[in-house]
């Protein structure tokens, strides 16, 4: 059972999905397993999270998402589908590679329900992940392929959030 592979995945309309992702990379350094995190769609490097994980020994983060995803419709949606891409290729590269205990796939629920890329090429680098590798996958609107895959699935849910009463995202918070 030790080198079975965990997928889990946090999903959901709530607040809190990568922050849950990132807690784990923080339990799994704190006892010295190497941690790879892809950040699909998210484009801003000036986040706390970003900051910090890119300062941690061990960690390794990298960012293939440019921002806002626009309707596909709109010519930019193509550059959107070969960032996402390009995050896929580095993400089977950390899958396979047999250097990190906890892979992070963060947004790629959203990537794929956005049809950046494919759910299939999704699930064929987790069939393919090297064994004994815990993989994390967040985003709203998980698929079903996504979900029957992974061993354990949390939906967050919101209840109440702040920005429906006019709290703006705060530093240290949202970002």
């Amino acid at each position: 059972m030790e080198n079975k592979n965990r997928i889990l995945i946090f999903t959901g309309d709530g607040k809190g999905k990568t922050t849950s992702a990132l807690g784990m990379a923080l339990r799994a350094h704190g006892h010295g397993i190497p941690v790879a995190v892809i950040q699909f769609v998210k484009s801003d490097s000036e986040t706390g999270e970003y900051k910090a994980l890119k300062a941690m020994k061990d960690v390794e983060i990298t960012m293939t998402g440019i921002g806002f995803v626009p309707r596909p419709t709109d010519p930019r949606f193509a550059d959107h589908c070969k960032a996402a891409k390009e995050g896929l290729k580095k993400a089977s590269l950390y899958l396979h590679s047999r250097d990190f205990g906890l892979v992070i796939l963060d947004e790629i629920c959203v990537a794929v329900s956005l049809n950046l890329i494919p759910e299939e090429s999704v699930l064929d680098i987790l069939h393919e992940a090297a064994p004994g590798t815990t993989i994390v996958m967040t985003g709203r609107g998980a698929s079903q392929g996504l979900i029957d895959i992974a061993d354990t699935v949390s939906e967050i849910n919101v209840v109440k959030h702040g920005f429906t009463d006019g709290i703006k995202a705060q530093r240290g918070v949202e970002f």
